[in-house]
């Protein structure tokens, strides 16, 4: 029987191999070389050569080919089979050796795996949580906060990677902009590792309060709109709808706990991380953060979210009501409602 680890990373190559070409490639070399430094547990002081990547590179894509019309294949722990995305039942094993397992799907319905030391869980009215450090399996795409159904995963590994990458983008392109106004809070000139360690646990929070929005939206909007994004893959569609949602979570949860903590840092690194595809649908949160950064007066910004809570919650609505009456033809209708309602 293979270690756990492997079994679990196996599947994430499969993953990989019939989903990696969804990228720009700009933004599948980033990754890759993020990937690299990942597998090979490379510090981050450590400078990447670009002839070891180029070579490992090589023979990924080569695995890749070998592997990529393979089906994912259940999981075998303690001589019992179990099913991929069976995380409860899964975690329940994974316990007692204070690991933690998910199995859920990302971006354009892509199968997404990990396993990582648990940091911790609790219980938060109906939903579990878990926060996990270092990561034994993972995928070329590694969120650092996930829901699947009642279950939130904060990825501390990742947020740090996710974290580290913005720092090494901010010395490529130095200008004033949200993200580097939010690495100026933090000491990285003199003590990188000590910055590094500071900034995540405070985007640990705000990781958090976007899934627990997450889950807010989806006790509103119902599980319809999961079926909806499994049916939109692969369209301008299905990315305009999950920027509502985030939109709809955003302002039932992230926001309001920003704005309440008054970190700036946090403050600007939300802002950092806005997608164009939603900075382009709410071009009115970007103008009330510009209104805030000349101000320092958060009033804009709380009156914004009553204003756009109410207004991305009916567009999400309407957006559910296309999909019911229209099924898969609905995509071009879904497009045109929310590029007609830019708020």
């Amino acid at each position: 029987m293979k270690p756990l680890n492997q079994q679990i990373q196996h599947n994430c190559h499969i993953s990989d191999a019939q989903y990696a070409g969804n990228y720009t490639l700009c933004i599948y070399l980033l990754k890759m070389r993020e990937f690299y430094r990942w597998e090979m547990q490379l510090p981050f002081s450590k400078k990447l050569d670009n002839n070891d990547i180029g070579e490992w590179l090589t023979t990924r894509e080569g695995l890749w080919d070998d592997i990529d019309e393979q089906p994912l294949a259940n999981l075998i722990i303690n001589h019992q089979e179990f099913e991929l995305f069976e995380n409860d039942i899964i975690n329940n094993q994974l316990e007692n050796q204070q690991l933690v397992y998910s199995g859920g799907y990302g971006l354009y319905g892509k199968p997404v795996f990990f396993l990582a030391e648990l940091l911790h869980k609790e219980t938060r009215d109906d939903y579990t949580l878990y926060i996990s450090g270092k990561e034994f399996a993972r995928d070329l795409a590694a969120p650092p906060g996930m829901l699947q159904n009642k279950t939130v995963y904060i990825r501390r590994e990742s947020l740090r990677r996710f974290i580290w990458e913005k720092f090494e983008e901010s010395l490529w392109h130095k200008q004033e902009n949200p993200l580097s106004r939010a690495l100026d809070c933090y000491d990285f000139k003199n003590n990188i590792e000590d910055a590094l360690e500071k900034m995540t646990d405070n985007e640990v929070d705000t990781v958090l309060q976007h899934e627990i929005g997450e889950i807010m939206a989806g006790k509103i909007l119902g599980p319809v709109w999961e079926e909806m994004l499994v049916t939109l893959p692969h369209s301008q569609a299905e990315i305009m709808a999950r920027a509502v949602r985030d939109n709809v979570a955003d302002m039932l949860s992230t926001l309001p706990r920003l704005l309440e903590n008054n970190n700036a840092s946090q403050i600007h690194f939300y802002f950092a991380n806005l997608s164009s595809m939603r900075k382009m649908i709410f071009p009115a949160l970007t103008h009330a953060y510009k209104n805030w950064l000349e101000t320092k007066n958060t009033s804009k910004l709380k009156t914004l979210i009553n204003e756009a809570s109410d207004h991305w919650l009916n567009i999400a609505q309407q957006t559910l009501k296309l999909y019911n009456n229209h099924g898969k033809n609905s995509q071009t209708k879904i497009e045109t409602l929310i590029n007609n309602n830019y708020l």
